[in-house]
């Protein structure tokens, strides 16, 4: 994990890491900005649109914790 910023990568980690969506893509893909930069996530289980703030485990978000006003 030595490339995870403060040791949590939303690949590896055990942990879930709050990220913003940034944009939304086709196939339930988005765009989220975290501490490491952009990455692409799945948003298939949650209704986000840009802004929010997601929870993301394993490259899936899994819980809104904020939306966008």
């Amino acid at each position: 994990m030595s490339d995870c910023p403060d040791g949590v990568c939303l690949t590896c980690s055990d942990a879930a890491v709050a990220a913003r969506v940034r944009r939304l893509l086709d196939d339930d893909l988005a765009v989220v900005d975290t501490a490491a930069g952009p990455q692409e996530v799945s948003v298939a289980l949650v209704e986000v649109r840009p802004g929010d703030v997601v929870l993301v485990h394993a490259k899936e978000a899994i819980a809104v914790t904020e939306r966008a006003s």
